[in-house]
């Protein structure tokens, strides 16, 4: 019962991040519907000096509700991730994912303005996902493909595949997440992949229940033609 209560205050405390992150996300989308206004020129505008300032502001800016309220759930539910299994480091690498896939963005990137959160949640699930294998993990492997499932473009969204999307947020993101998780591999819970090598074979018990069956039946048989 103890264990049960510290368990549900982990997760409570690993929630308060995510959703003070959430909130000013959507603080920022309010206050420029209210306002008329819009807050994208102080997005990331590669190799412009006066670009540089979106490293920094970009993922809190977003083009329209839709693309917020898409960016919501895996920003959440990778962020809570991140601090759950990961307290140790999660300030840390969710930092350096801010900061290392936005300088690769500001380098890299096509000339046009690039605004969302977006890169964050590319380099929080790559980074959750690799780690996972690394660390034979199935707990977290499986929120990574929960969110790359309810995503849905997670997968297709490295490519310049859609017009007006910032592919390069999304695979600067991966880069950025994938070799934190190297980086880091010496972090994060225990595997438990290990512990499947433990269960029993289903199909030597299948295959041992028939015999021990037939066992039986033989001898009643045999017991009944002596009487």
């Amino acid at each position: 019962m103890e264990q049960q209560k510290t368990d549900i205050k982990k997760i409570f405390i690993a929630f308060w991040f995510p959703a003070a992150f959430l909130i000013i996300l959507w603080l920022i989308k309010v206050i420029e519907i209210i306002n008329d206004i819009s807050f994208s020129e102080y997005g990331l505008f590669p190799l412009d000096p006066k670009g540089l300032k979106g490293i920094l502001f970009a993922p809190f800016i977003h083009g329209s509700w839709e693309h917020l309220i898409n960016n919501s759930v895996p920003i959440v539910v990778l962020t809570w991730a991140l601090f759950y299994f990961y307290r140790e480091i999660s300030f840390k690498v969710f930092l350096l994912i801010f900061f290392i896939h936005g300088f690769w963005l500001w380098f890299f990137a096509r000339d046009a303005y690039h605004i969302g959160a977006s890169g964050i949640i590319y380099g929080l699930g790559a980074f959750i996902f690799v780690s996972g294998f690394i660390r034979k993990n199935t707990h977290l492997i499986a929120i990574s493909l929960l969110v790359a499932f309810l995503y849905g473009s997670m997968v297709w969204g490295v490519f310049p595949l859609v017009e007006g999307v910032s592919w390069e947020a999304h695979l600067t993101g991966m880069a950025a997440g994938t070799i934190l998780a190297f980086y880091y591999r010496s972090y994060g819970p225990e595997p438990n992949i290990e512990r499947w090598k433990n269960l029993p074979d289903e199909d030597e018990d299948e295959n041992n229940f028939p015999d021990d069956f037939w066992m039986i039946e033989e001898d009643s048989q045999s017991d009944n033609s002596d009487k």
